[in-house]
């Protein structure tokens, strides 16, 4: 089978981001505000626009958002903006700071973000009408009203970035889901629009298991049916409500930012204050015991299914098995020296360089071998949708018993369901959380650490 491999528009809105952070930093060189210390004033004017702008939902611009959301939007942003602008002369002690520098400054702010963030959108849309760049392929299952309403309106509305490929129709002859699964594969389809009215509970839940097991994007168009999330994600294409079966949180550009920063940070500590003396030691340890490399690479499945080399000290003797089968209890391959570093994790370490270069996160589902997450992606239902984000180092399913090796089917089927909660559910302080029990953990001891 095979799985959707890139996703769309990933680097727009972090760019868009970045840009307004060189905005609002350069404008402060335009005018004598008569500030102390310019850069601690950057700084402080750099973290509080990404807090606003996370809280204000300022990047949250889809294809479909339309002109009168935008601008209440950049209103927001600038007006709570501005209040924080002015906390800073009483915070930071500034009374000599130039008022009405400060007013011009926010002006020139608001007029060049304004006109950038307009300017941009415009050209998006052009960029999707004109070129036929920025393309989302979709199918639409079900023939009434709402689904010929919403199919004219992917048509007639270029600028949205929907290629409209095919229509199934429930009710006609020789109908069904199977054919659907093949014709979205084999034509790349990236989104699937169905229509509750139309199909069963199981057709349902068939085509629920099928977009997450493949990575497909899949959208209700509501009716008074029972839904089947507590997650939805409701939006209007024109005047066509849709819902998204799953909302994640970390495809969110604001939340993508705040974590990347988070994996940045915490990785950095890593390397420098630990593993810089620590690596040296454990190296000379691993080759007084046997002889081999003293890291172990191995090919993983990240985020969306990508494979990627994961580093580990290495804990074994070489052998040819060790990208086939995962380590066991009592495993003879395992030296003295990889004993004691895989029972207190320190054998993970140098995932934290995997991290610092974007591959993984400090938390996440953890990744397989290639050969593993083949076989599981097979077996165990829905899980593939754990590539929705990077793997992690650590995660919500290690730390609530489901680490190590996979002794029974009930140990991969409990795992995924702890990653797709963290999936669903993420914040920056689950992630601190699991993180400091994980810590805790390694300090106790585990019982599957071998």
């Amino acid at each position: 089978m095979e799985y959707k491999r890139s996703r769309y528009s990933g680097y727009i809105k972090p760019l868009f981001g970045f840009i307004d952070l060189i905005i609002i930093n350069l404008a402060v060189f335009f005018f004598d505000i008569n500030l102390t210390d310019v850069y601690v004033f950057c700084v402080y004017i750099s973290l509080l626009w990404v807090v606003i702008a996370i809280k204000n939902h300022f990047y949250e611009i889809e294809r479909h958002t339309k002109l009168i959301q935008i601008i209440p939007l950049l209103f927001r942003q600038i007006i709570i903006f501005a209040v924080v602008l002015y906390a800073f002369i009483g915070f930071f002690k500034q009374p000599s700071i130039s008022r009405l520098s400060l007013v011009y400054y926010i002006l020139a702010v608001f007029a060049c973000i304004s006109a950038f963030k307009l300017i941009s959108t415009f050209l998006l849309k052009k960029y999707r009408t004109v070129f036929g760049g920025n393309i989302r392929n979709v199918i639409v299952i079900g023939s009434n009203e709402k689904t010929r309403q919403l199919i004219k309106t992917f048509k007639r509305r270029a600028d949205f970035g929907y290629s409209f490929k095919a229509k199934f129709s429930v009710n006609d002859h020789g109908f069904s889901l199977e054919k659907c699964y093949h014709y979205i594969i084999a034509n790349n389809i990236d989104e699937i629009y169905f229509s509750v009215a139309e199909l069963s509970n199981k057709q349902i839940n068939s085509l629920i298991d099928f977009a997450d097991n493949n990575l497909r994007e899949l959208k209700f168009i509501p009716d008074n049916k029972d839904i089947y999330s507590k997650r939805l994600k409701y939006q209007y294409y024109d005047y066509i409500p849709i819902l998204s079966i799953r909302a994640i949180p970390l495809q969110e550009p604001g939340n993508k930012f705040v974590k990347r920063v988070f994996d940045i940070l915490f990785s950095s500590f890593v390397i420098v204050f630990l593993l810089s003396w620590l690596t040296p030691i454990i190296a000379i340890l691993i080759r007084l015991e046997s002889k081999g490399p003293i890291f172990f690479k191995q090919s993983r499945n990240g985020f969306n299914y990508q494979e990627f080399d994961c580093y580990k000290f290495r804990s074994m003797r070489p052998n040819k098995d060790a990208h086939l089968h995962q380590a066991t209890k009592g495993d003879m391959r395992i030296t003295k020296v990889g004993a004691f570093i895989r029972k207190t994790s320190i054998d993970e370490l140098p995932q934290f360089f995997n991290v610092l270069f974007g591959d993984m996160s400090v938390v996440g589902p953890r990744p397989h071998m290639v050969s593993h997450t083949s076989m599981y992606a097979q077996r165990v239902d829905k899980f593939m949708v754990r590539h929705f984000v990077k793997p992690g180092i650590t995660g919500m399913a290690q730390i609530s018993g489901f680490r190590g090796e996979i002794e029974t089917d009930k140990d991969i089927i409990n795992r995924v369901k702890y990653d797709i909660f963290y999936i669903e559910n993420w914040s920056l302080l689950l992630d601190i959380k699991i993180t400091i029990q994980t810590f805790l953990n390694a300090i106790k001891g585990e019982e599957k650490a071998y």
